[in-house]
């Protein structure tokens, strides 16, 4: 049961590759002059779903599949064209095919009434184009019968058609793949008509799964060409032998028993071979199949990622036993030793390239979380009556597996708040001079050793007026406030913010952009603006590459170790009386390139001291908070910058404001992570608001 299970999950895993080149090959579709290929392409991805499906007993998923396929094989038959009301019922039925497969995989019920009415419209689609085999299948007699050399099958010379002899084995079957589908789909191409040869069936003590049991001759009378023949055959061509001649040349039927030995499923004698036309390289429809024997170096296998996790947690390990391993070499006094410092060196290496190595394995490109956007992009903009086109860009970029399937919730909630809130109607577009289909851009890259993830769409910006106005009547902000654009603009991700009146199935229900942060937070990420009135918004996340090991600053409190991430830190200082400025009670600025910056006192924030530090003596690090405002934390001191490894507290001990984790220092002693972002928000020396008044008045 478990080597089954297996099987399904390797089938489910195929059918998120075949609906990702499905869904690639309906857009290309939606361009004019689109290949012809693409549709062939298509209506494979929806077949080998079928098939696999069918080996399963996946009964819905396969009633919709064949009715699926029967448009798309009237598409590529010409018998239909791909207007705009057609493609919008193929994709449709694309996100209705995920759904079933998405069903199936977690055993739950899918949208029933979803399926019913796009069946019924694929079943008037089938009625328009004339199919009449669209709705069932028709029945076939395969009249099973041995043959031999003296009772040859009626293939006479001059007729138009193809003897074809098929052999297939263990691997065909164990693929999910039928002969009888096959046949199904060679008797559409004309009249086939169909035996098997049973002789070569052993006695049951000698059965093999390897070897051949059953082999078929099939005369099929057509006019079409062998390269239709080729691509029925070309998913198994792999799995099977395939020999095919023409019905014009004197068929060669198979060897007879005496001829095979009782180990060997013995040569057919060579005829035309057809070989299956080679793929474009676009083509990412095209299911994987059986492995060849012999070394590739392109080969790939399945891993289990729980096994991934476990190695990755054991290099975490290793970097803790580096980090007390130095510290035993220093409290031993050998730190000066060259030897000791080059082995020690030589260590870190080792165990940074093989952190590398193994994030590599987790790594996965952002493609599959892309393409599923142009699903949330069509919905959404079906829902509010707007012509909206998706631009994905730099879609091959890797991140931790672990981020890709966290990503989707966020990503989903922005493209759809680009949708309903940023873009404007066709009408108001058009008044600006913008054309009336808007424009979204979903685009991703590494910068500074860190994944930068944009939303950007060309709608009139953030109507900041408005949002200031909605946040006061919420008393999210006090009225009359002081308040610059950044500020402004941040008010979008306070708990409870919403700009719509009504609710709709996109917005409306106060469950806002601080779901996003909050779960982009999570990841150790964090989320900016940038908006221009009358040219569109972009949202901006920052995300670590792993959430296993980060580089961290290691800083003195009070007698603590703590470790600030590194890549919020901006630049370090040491105090200077000219620089320090008062404002308020108790508020100090550090005045830093032009700008005032909130100094914080970390060790007062975490109740480490009760009275205010002395600022002159002690270290400044600037940070950048999601806001894109600095601000300088007051440390009394800065002690290494080194990787460290990443230990949850909440599976343990719940949040702890301000601290986004812990991790375990040479010593063996404990160190908090800070979270700086978390530091800035709920700091008591936080001035962000009283600045630019402060500022004005002083």
């Amino acid at each position: 049961m478990a080597e089954m299970d297996e099987i399904q999950e390797m089938f489910f895993d195929e059918c998120g590759e075949l609906l990702e080149g499905l869904a690639n090959g309906l857009r290309q579709m939606d361009q004019p002059g689109y290949d012809k290929e693409t549709v062939h392409a298509v209506f494979r991805a929806v077949h080998s779903i079928k098939g696999g499906a069918a080996a399963f007993g996946l009964n819905d998923l396969v009633t919709f599949a064949h009715r699926f396929e029967t448009v798309l094989d009237l598409l590529r038959s010409d018998r239909l064209e791909a207007d705009p009301a057609l493609m919008s019922i193929m994709h449709r039925s694309s996100d209705c095919l995920a759904d079933l497969v998405t069903a199936a995989r977690q055993s739950s019920e899918p949208d029933h009434a979803k399926r019913e009415a796009l069946l019924t419209e694929l079943d008037r689609i089938m009625a328009d184009g004339g199919d009449d085999d669209a709705i069932e299948f028709t029945p076939m007699v395969i009249d099973i019968g041995a043959l031999d050399g003296e009772d040859p099958l009626p293939g006479l010379a001059g007729e138009a058609g193809f003897n074809i002899h098929f052999i297939p084995d263990g691997d065909l079957y164990r693929s999910g793949n039928e002969p009888a589908a096959l046949f199904l789909a060679l008797a559409k191409l004309g009249e086939a008509e169909i035996r098997v040869d049973s002789d070569f069936v052993p006695p049951l003590s000698d059965w093999s799964e390897d070897q051949p049991q059953l082999r078929w001759t099939i005369i099929l009378h057509t006019n079409c060409a062998a390269d239709e023949i080729a691509e029925i055959f070309e998913f198994v061509e792999d799995c099977c032998e395939l020999h095919v001649t023409p019905l014009t040349a004197e068929p060669d039927g198979p060897p007879k028993p005496d001829e095979i030995s009782d180990s060997s499923p013995g040569d057919i004698p060579e005829t035309a071979q057809i070989n299956p036309p080679e793929p474009a390289q676009t083509d990412s429809a095209r299911p994987s199949r059986p492995a060849a024997s012999g070394g590739d170096s392109g080969a790939t296998i399945r891993v289990s990622l729980a096994r991934v996790d476990r190695l990755m947690n054991m290099i975490g390990e290793l970097v803790i036993k580096e980090a007390m391993l130095a510290q035993v070499i220093q409290t031993a006094g050998m730190s000066e030793d060259p030897d000791v410092l080059a082995g020690l060196d030589a260590i870190g290496q080792l165990a940074g390239d093989i952190q590398e190595s193994v994030m590599a394995i987790r790594a996965q490109p952002l493609k599959l979380v892309f393409q599923r956007m142009h699903r949330i992009v069509r919905e959404a903009a079906d829902a509010t009556g707007k012509q909206v086109n998706l631009v994905t860009v730099g879609e091959e970029t890797e991140v931790d597996k672990t981020m890709i399937e966290r990503l989707i919730d966020p990503l989903t909630h922005m493209i759809r708040n680009s949708v309903d809130h940023g873009l404007e109607d066709g009408e108001t577009r058009q008044a600006r001079g913008k054309p009336a289909e808007g424009r979204i851009t979903l685009s991703a890259a590494h910068r500074s050793g860190r994944v930068q993830i944009e939303v950007s769409d060309d709608g009139g910006g953030i109507n900041r007026p408005k949002v200031r106005e909605i946040a006061e009547e919420r008393g999210l902000v006090a009225s009359g406030a002081s308040l610059n654009p950044a500020e402004i603009d941040q008010l979008l991700f306070m708990p409870g913010f919403s700009s719509k009146t009504e609710v709709s199935a996109l917005s409306g229900r106060g469950v806002g952009l601080d779901v996003v942060r909050r779960e982009i937070m999570d990841l150790g990420g964090r989320v900016m603006i940038h908006s221009e009135i009358g040219q569109g918004t972009t949202f901006s996340i920052a995300l670590p590459l792993t959430l296993a090991v980060l580089e961290g600053m290691l800083i003195q409190l009070c007698g603590e170790t703590m470790v600030l991430p590194i890549n919020a830190v901006q630049e370090t200082m040491r105090a200077n009386p000219s620089m320090l400025h008062g404002v308020g009670q108790d508020g100090r600025l550090l005045s830093n390139r032009g700008d005032l910056i909130p100094i914080i006192d970390l060790a007062g924030e975490f109740g480490l001291r009760d009275c205010p530090a002395t600022i002159e003596g002690g270290v400044l690090i600037v940070i950048e908070a999601d806001n894109q405002k600095r601000s300088a934390l007051l440390v009394d001191g800065i002690i290494d910058q080194r990787q460290v490894v990443i230990k949850s507290l909440e599976e343990n001990y719940g949040h702890v404001p301000g601290v986004s984790a812990a991790t375990i220092l040479g010593d063996g002693k404990i160190a908090l992570i800070i979270d700086p972002e978390e530091v800035v928000r709920t700091s008591s020396g936080d001035h962000d608001r009283a600045v630019p008044a402060a500022a004005a008045q002083g």
